[in-house]
């Protein structure tokens, strides 16, 4: 026979079980070429890119608008990461 439980074991005995059974939260990383979370050791899908070299030409499977699109965040963001950052005075001679 075994396998039956002689006495219903408590709630807290259960939750301790369990307590490892939680979802994690991914470790994530920005890309090196244009700043998308993805996971670490892994191809950018946004870009291709893996360790600052191209290894996956996504813009050829993507038609032209998607492509013209896409190209232009890049060099949007390549452009914000190469302005420096303002001093203080410049900042006060600057019109928002």
């Amino acid at each position: 026979m075994g396998g039956v439980p002689k006495q219903k074991h408590t709630k807290s005995r259960r939750n301790k079980r369990r307590l490892h059974l939680f979802l994690k939260e991914p470790n994530l990383i920005l890309c090196l070429k244009c700043g998308k979370s993805i996971l670490p050791h892994t191809v950018c899908p946004n870009c291709g890119y893996y360790q600052g070299k191209e290894v996956i030409d996504v813009f050829k499977k993507l038609d032209k608008k998607e492509k013209k699109r896409r190209e232009k965040e890049i060099k949007e963001k390549e452009k914000l990461k190469k302005e420096k950052p303002l001093t203080m005075e410049e900042l006060s001679r600057k019109k928002f």
